[in-house]
Protein backbone atom coordinates (compact mmCIF):
# COMPACT_ATOMS: atom_id res chain seq x y z
CA UNK A 1 0.00 0.00 0.00
CA UNK A 2 1.11 3.20 -0.95
CA UNK A 3 1.72 6.09 1.52
CA UNK A 4 0.77 10.13 0.24
CA UNK A 5 3.87 11.96 1.32
CA UNK A 6 2.93 14.94 4.10
CA UNK A 7 3.75 18.58 3.57
CA UNK A 8 6.11 18.12 6.45
CA UNK A 9 8.02 15.08 4.94
CA UNK A 10 10.96 15.55 3.38
CA UNK A 11 10.89 15.46 -0.46
CA UNK A 12 14.01 13.54 -0.97
CA UNK A 13 11.68 10.57 1.51
CA UNK A 14 8.81 10.62 -1.10
CA UNK A 15 9.17 10.63 -4.92
CA UNK A 16 12.50 12.50 -5.38
CA UNK A 17 14.11 10.99 -8.26
CA UNK A 18 17.52 9.09 -7.76
CA UNK A 19 20.63 11.15 -7.79
CA UNK A 20 22.57 10.82 -10.71
CA UNK A 21 25.31 9.79 -8.53
CA UNK A 22 22.95 6.41 -7.71
CA UNK A 23 22.13 5.96 -12.13
CA UNK A 24 26.10 6.03 -12.50
CA UNK A 25 26.74 3.29 -9.61
CA UNK A 26 24.00 0.90 -10.94
CA UNK A 27 25.03 1.64 -14.50
CA UNK A 28 28.79 0.48 -13.31
CA UNK A 29 27.12 -2.37 -11.92
CA UNK A 30 25.47 -3.61 -14.72
CA UNK A 31 28.58 -3.03 -17.00
CA UNK A 32 30.56 -5.78 -14.39
CA UNK A 33 27.87 -8.11 -15.03
CA UNK A 34 27.55 -7.40 -18.05
CA UNK A 35 31.26 -8.69 -19.10
CA UNK A 36 30.90 -11.20 -16.26
CA UNK A 37 28.17 -13.17 -16.54
CA UNK A 38 28.92 -15.64 -14.27
CA UNK A 39 28.84 -12.64 -11.35
CA UNK A 40 24.84 -13.11 -11.86
CA UNK A 41 25.12 -17.07 -11.09
CA UNK A 42 26.89 -15.51 -7.60
CA UNK A 43 24.42 -12.82 -7.00
CA UNK A 44 21.26 -15.17 -7.07
CA UNK A 45 21.73 -17.35 -3.65
CA UNK A 46 21.92 -14.04 -1.81
CA UNK A 47 18.51 -12.93 -3.47
CA UNK A 48 16.95 -16.09 -1.16
CA UNK A 49 19.02 -15.63 1.37
CA UNK A 50 19.31 -11.93 2.58
CA UNK A 51 15.93 -11.59 3.54
CA UNK A 52 15.86 -14.57 5.77
CA UNK A 53 19.08 -13.69 6.99
CA UNK A 54 17.92 -10.66 9.75
CA UNK A 55 14.71 -12.33 10.18
CA UNK A 56 13.66 -12.45 13.73
CA UNK A 57 11.65 -16.22 13.33
CA UNK A 58 8.83 -15.28 16.08
CA UNK A 59 7.95 -19.26 16.06
CA UNK A 60 10.47 -21.80 16.28
CA UNK A 61 8.92 -25.87 15.34
CA UNK A 62 10.81 -28.27 16.94
CA UNK A 63 10.39 -31.98 15.60
CA UNK A 64 11.76 -35.23 17.16
CA UNK A 65 13.17 -37.28 14.28
CA UNK A 66 15.90 -39.73 14.07
CA UNK A 67 17.64 -38.78 10.81
CA UNK A 68 20.59 -40.89 11.05
CA UNK A 69 19.32 -44.01 11.17
CA UNK A 70 17.67 -46.82 13.60
CA UNK A 71 18.75 -46.69 17.64
CA UNK A 72 17.95 -50.42 18.38
CA UNK A 73 17.17 -52.08 15.10
CA UNK A 74 17.23 -50.94 11.25
CA UNK A 75 14.52 -48.41 9.96
CA UNK A 76 12.38 -50.11 7.49
CA UNK A 77 11.57 -48.16 3.88
CA UNK A 78 8.43 -47.64 5.31
CA UNK A 79 9.94 -45.95 8.43
CA UNK A 80 12.30 -44.05 6.18
CA UNK A 81 9.26 -42.42 4.17
CA UNK A 82 7.51 -41.81 6.88
CA UNK A 83 10.11 -39.80 8.19
CA UNK A 84 11.02 -37.81 4.77
CA UNK A 85 7.50 -37.04 4.32
CA UNK A 86 7.05 -35.79 8.15
CA UNK A 87 9.82 -33.84 7.59
CA UNK A 88 8.61 -32.16 4.37
CA UNK A 89 5.45 -31.43 6.08
CA UNK A 90 6.88 -29.40 8.94
CA UNK A 91 9.38 -27.70 6.53
CA UNK A 92 6.62 -26.55 3.97
CA UNK A 93 4.70 -25.39 6.64
CA UNK A 94 7.66 -23.33 8.28
CA UNK A 95 8.79 -21.69 5.28
CA UNK A 96 4.99 -20.53 4.12
CA UNK A 97 5.21 -18.83 7.82
CA UNK A 98 8.32 -17.58 8.35
CA UNK A 99 8.76 -20.06 11.18
CA UNK A 100 12.12 -22.30 11.85
CA UNK A 101 12.36 -26.20 11.56
CA UNK A 102 14.64 -27.53 14.66
CA UNK A 103 14.82 -31.39 13.98
CA UNK A 104 16.04 -32.69 17.08
CA UNK A 105 17.64 -36.41 17.08
CA UNK A 106 16.10 -38.62 19.72
CA UNK A 107 18.41 -41.30 19.33
CA UNK A 108 19.30 -43.15 22.90
CA UNK A 109 21.85 -40.52 25.21
CA UNK A 110 23.78 -41.55 27.76
CA UNK A 111 22.66 -38.14 29.83
CA UNK A 112 24.13 -39.75 33.11
CA UNK A 113 26.99 -42.35 33.66
CA UNK A 114 24.38 -44.63 34.89
CA UNK A 115 21.32 -45.13 33.24
CA UNK A 116 19.82 -44.08 29.76
CA UNK A 117 17.21 -41.39 29.99
CA UNK A 118 15.06 -42.45 26.39
CA UNK A 119 11.90 -40.90 26.14
CA UNK A 120 12.51 -38.05 29.29
CA UNK A 121 13.98 -35.80 26.48
CA UNK A 122 11.75 -32.81 25.45
CA UNK A 123 12.21 -30.58 28.55
CA UNK A 124 16.03 -30.69 27.82
CA UNK A 125 15.71 -30.48 24.31
CA UNK A 126 13.67 -27.29 24.69
CA UNK A 127 15.94 -25.78 27.35
CA UNK A 128 18.41 -26.47 24.40
CA UNK A 129 16.66 -24.99 21.56
CA UNK A 130 15.65 -21.82 23.39
CA UNK A 131 18.99 -21.22 24.34
CA UNK A 132 19.84 -21.52 19.83
CA UNK A 133 17.01 -19.35 19.18
CA UNK A 134 17.26 -16.22 21.69
CA UNK A 135 14.96 -14.01 20.13
CA UNK A 136 11.88 -16.76 19.38
CA UNK A 137 8.56 -16.33 21.11
CA UNK A 138 7.21 -19.42 21.15
CA UNK A 139 8.11 -23.22 20.96
CA UNK A 140 6.30 -25.79 19.61
CA UNK A 141 6.64 -29.26 19.84
CA UNK A 142 5.88 -32.00 17.29
CA UNK A 143 6.40 -35.73 17.63
CA UNK A 144 7.65 -37.81 14.53
CA UNK A 145 3.99 -39.00 13.73
CA UNK A 146 2.11 -36.04 13.34
CA UNK A 147 0.98 -34.30 10.20
CA UNK A 148 0.14 -30.47 9.46
CA UNK A 149 -3.17 -30.92 7.58
CA UNK A 150 -4.06 -27.21 7.12
CA UNK A 151 -0.82 -25.68 6.44
CA UNK A 152 -2.39 -21.97 4.67
CA UNK A 153 -3.79 -21.20 8.33
CA UNK A 154 -0.40 -19.61 10.58
CA UNK A 155 -0.16 -20.26 14.24
CA UNK A 156 -1.01 -16.36 14.72
CA UNK A 157 -3.99 -16.82 12.90
CA UNK A 158 -5.14 -19.99 14.40
CA UNK A 159 -4.15 -19.86 18.16
CA UNK A 160 -1.35 -17.52 19.23
CA UNK A 161 -3.36 -13.90 18.94
CA UNK A 162 -6.43 -14.62 20.86
CA UNK A 163 -5.03 -17.06 23.41
CA UNK A 164 -7.43 -16.11 26.24
CA UNK A 165 -10.60 -16.52 24.36
CA UNK A 166 -9.32 -19.93 22.85
CA UNK A 167 -8.06 -21.68 25.66
CA UNK A 168 -9.61 -22.92 29.16
CA UNK A 169 -7.47 -22.54 32.21
CA UNK A 170 -8.42 -25.48 34.40
CA UNK A 171 -9.58 -29.08 33.73
CA UNK A 172 -13.49 -28.59 33.97
CA UNK A 173 -13.86 -29.12 29.81
CA UNK A 174 -12.55 -32.85 30.44
CA UNK A 175 -10.33 -34.46 33.63
CA UNK A 176 -9.64 -37.98 32.56
CA UNK A 177 -7.25 -37.92 35.26
CA UNK A 178 -9.98 -36.75 38.16
CA UNK A 179 -7.01 -33.99 39.10
CA UNK A 180 -8.56 -31.89 41.75
CA UNK A 181 -9.57 -28.70 39.64
CA UNK A 182 -9.82 -25.86 42.46
CA UNK A 183 -6.86 -24.42 43.71
CA UNK A 184 -7.20 -21.31 46.41
CA UNK A 185 -3.65 -20.70 45.61
CA UNK A 186 -4.27 -20.25 42.02
CA UNK A 187 -5.16 -17.30 39.75
CA UNK A 188 -5.25 -17.79 36.29
CA UNK A 189 -7.06 -14.01 35.87
CA UNK A 190 -3.88 -12.18 36.12
CA UNK A 191 -1.74 -14.39 34.51
CA UNK A 192 -1.10 -15.02 30.48
CA UNK A 193 -0.77 -18.58 29.03
CA UNK A 194 3.03 -19.30 28.92
CA UNK A 195 1.90 -23.17 27.91
CA UNK A 196 -0.45 -24.65 25.54
CA UNK A 197 -1.79 -28.48 25.50
CA UNK A 198 -4.12 -31.05 25.18
CA UNK A 199 -5.51 -33.84 26.90
CA UNK A 200 -5.94 -37.13 25.20
CA UNK A 201 -8.57 -40.28 26.63
CA UNK A 202 -5.86 -40.76 28.46
CA UNK A 203 -4.30 -37.41 30.78
CA UNK A 204 -2.00 -34.78 28.87
CA UNK A 205 -0.89 -35.29 25.60
CA UNK A 206 2.79 -33.87 24.43
CA UNK A 207 2.57 -34.95 20.95
CA UNK A 208 2.16 -31.30 19.90
CA UNK A 209 2.28 -28.83 22.86
CA UNK A 210 3.31 -25.14 22.78
CA UNK A 211 5.31 -23.22 25.16
CA UNK A 212 6.35 -19.27 25.40
CA UNK A 213 9.99 -18.55 26.58
CA UNK A 214 9.59 -16.69 29.80
CA UNK A 215 10.92 -16.75 33.04
CA UNK A 216 8.08 -19.03 34.36
CA UNK A 217 8.70 -21.90 31.51
CA UNK A 218 12.03 -21.63 32.85
CA UNK A 219 11.48 -22.91 36.04
CA UNK A 220 8.78 -25.19 34.83
CA UNK A 221 11.84 -27.09 32.72
CA UNK A 222 14.10 -26.69 34.89
CA UNK A 223 11.91 -28.81 37.29
CA UNK A 224 10.35 -31.00 35.17
CA UNK A 225 14.36 -32.15 33.63
CA UNK A 226 15.56 -32.32 37.44
CA UNK A 227 17.20 -35.75 37.75
CA UNK A 228 15.90 -36.26 41.65
CA UNK A 229 12.36 -36.42 40.25
CA UNK A 230 13.81 -39.14 37.50
CA UNK A 231 15.74 -41.10 39.85
CA UNK A 232 12.95 -41.47 42.10
CA UNK A 233 10.02 -42.04 39.67
CA UNK A 234 11.32 -43.52 36.55
CA UNK A 235 10.11 -46.65 37.47
CA UNK A 236 7.17 -45.92 38.61
CA UNK A 237 5.64 -43.25 35.54
CA UNK A 238 4.89 -45.43 32.68
CA UNK A 239 4.73 -42.51 30.51
CA UNK A 240 7.76 -40.93 31.78
CA UNK A 241 7.39 -36.72 31.12
CA UNK A 242 3.78 -36.92 30.91
CA UNK A 243 3.27 -38.85 33.96
CA UNK A 244 5.72 -35.99 35.50
CA UNK A 245 4.12 -33.09 33.87
CA UNK A 246 0.80 -34.27 35.31
CA UNK A 247 2.46 -34.82 38.73
CA UNK A 248 3.75 -31.30 39.17
CA UNK A 249 0.44 -29.90 37.81
CA UNK A 250 -1.49 -31.87 40.42
CA UNK A 251 0.70 -30.78 43.37
CA UNK A 252 2.36 -27.67 42.30
CA UNK A 253 -0.34 -24.25 41.70
CA UNK A 254 2.37 -22.36 40.39
CA UNK A 255 2.63 -24.27 37.12
CA UNK A 256 -1.25 -24.42 36.80
CA UNK A 257 -1.39 -20.80 36.51
CA UNK A 258 -0.16 -20.54 32.95
CA UNK A 259 -1.59 -23.34 31.45
CA UNK A 260 -4.07 -22.72 28.65
CA UNK A 261 -5.59 -26.27 27.68
CA UNK A 262 -7.81 -26.50 24.21
CA UNK A 263 -9.26 -29.46 23.05
CA UNK A 264 -7.90 -32.51 21.69
CA UNK A 265 -8.85 -31.87 17.51
CA UNK A 266 -7.46 -28.17 18.41
CA UNK A 267 -3.78 -29.57 18.07
CA UNK A 268 -3.60 -33.04 18.02
CA UNK A 269 -6.68 -34.77 16.16
CA UNK A 270 -6.51 -38.83 16.37
CA UNK A 271 -6.97 -41.52 13.64
CA UNK A 272 -9.07 -43.95 14.17
CA UNK A 273 -7.24 -46.80 16.06
CA UNK A 274 -5.85 -44.43 18.90
CA UNK A 275 -7.93 -44.33 22.11
CA UNK A 276 -9.48 -47.80 21.47
CA UNK A 277 -11.43 -48.07 24.91
CA UNK A 278 -13.37 -44.51 23.73
CA UNK A 279 -13.39 -45.28 19.68
CA UNK A 280 -17.18 -43.89 19.73
CA UNK A 281 -15.83 -40.64 21.02
CA UNK A 282 -16.14 -37.67 18.57
CA UNK A 283 -13.98 -35.43 20.42
CA UNK A 284 -10.68 -37.33 20.01
CA UNK A 285 -10.70 -38.20 16.31
CA UNK A 286 -9.91 -36.33 13.35
CA UNK A 287 -13.32 -35.03 11.09
CA UNK A 288 -12.56 -34.10 7.52
CA UNK A 289 -15.63 -31.80 7.56
CA UNK A 290 -14.27 -29.28 10.61
CA UNK A 291 -10.92 -29.56 8.33
CA UNK A 292 -9.21 -30.23 12.05
CA UNK A 293 -5.41 -28.73 11.97
CA UNK A 294 -3.08 -31.52 12.48
CA UNK A 295 -3.46 -35.01 12.81
CA UNK A 296 -1.24 -37.31 15.27
CA UNK A 297 -0.70 -40.88 14.47
CA UNK A 298 0.20 -41.86 17.96
CA UNK A 299 0.52 -45.38 18.86
CA UNK A 300 0.99 -46.51 15.06
CA UNK A 301 3.74 -48.84 15.71
CA UNK A 302 1.82 -51.46 17.81
CA UNK A 303 -1.07 -53.44 17.09
CA UNK A 304 -2.79 -54.18 13.45
CA UNK A 305 -1.63 -50.35 13.10
CA UNK A 306 0.37 -49.27 10.19
CA UNK A 307 2.33 -45.53 10.46
CA UNK A 308 2.75 -45.59 6.82
CA UNK A 309 -0.39 -46.52 5.58
CA UNK A 310 -2.22 -44.01 8.25
CA UNK A 311 0.66 -41.36 6.70
CA UNK A 312 -0.11 -41.57 3.25
CA UNK A 313 -3.54 -41.44 3.83
CA UNK A 314 -3.68 -37.90 5.31
CA UNK A 315 -1.27 -37.11 3.29
CA UNK A 316 -3.41 -37.67 0.31
CA UNK A 317 -5.83 -36.34 2.16
CA UNK A 318 -4.30 -32.93 3.04
CA UNK A 319 -3.34 -32.26 -0.92
CA UNK A 320 -7.14 -32.98 -1.93
CA UNK A 321 -8.91 -30.82 0.38
CA UNK A 322 -6.21 -28.30 0.24
CA UNK A 323 -6.25 -28.21 -4.10
CA UNK A 324 -10.25 -27.72 -3.58
CA UNK A 325 -9.88 -24.09 -1.63
CA UNK A 326 -6.99 -22.31 -0.93
CA UNK A 327 -9.12 -19.34 1.24
CA UNK A 328 -8.05 -18.86 5.17
CA UNK A 329 -10.60 -19.76 7.47
CA UNK A 330 -10.73 -21.09 11.05
CA UNK A 331 -11.92 -24.47 11.64
CA UNK A 332 -14.93 -25.11 13.77
CA UNK A 333 -13.30 -25.35 17.34
CA UNK A 334 -12.38 -21.44 16.95
CA UNK A 335 -14.82 -19.96 15.34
Amino acid sequence: MFKSSSASEPYSKSLKPASRRQFNQFSTIASHIRRRPYLLLLLLPLLFLIPHYHKTPKVVIILAANEGGGVQRWKTPQEWSVERSSIANKRDYAERHGYVLSIKDTALKRRYSHEWREGWEKADILKQTMRQYPQAEWFWWLDLHTFIMEPDISLEEYLLKDLESRTYRDLSYWNPLRIVVDSPYVDVKNSPVDMIMAQDCGGFNLGSFLVRRSPWTDMLLDLWWDPVLYEQMHMSWEHKEQDCLETLYSSQPWIRERIGFVPLRAINSFPPGACADQKDDPQFFYNEKDRDFLVNMAGCNFGDRSCWNEYDHYRNLQKRLNSRNRWWWLPGWFK
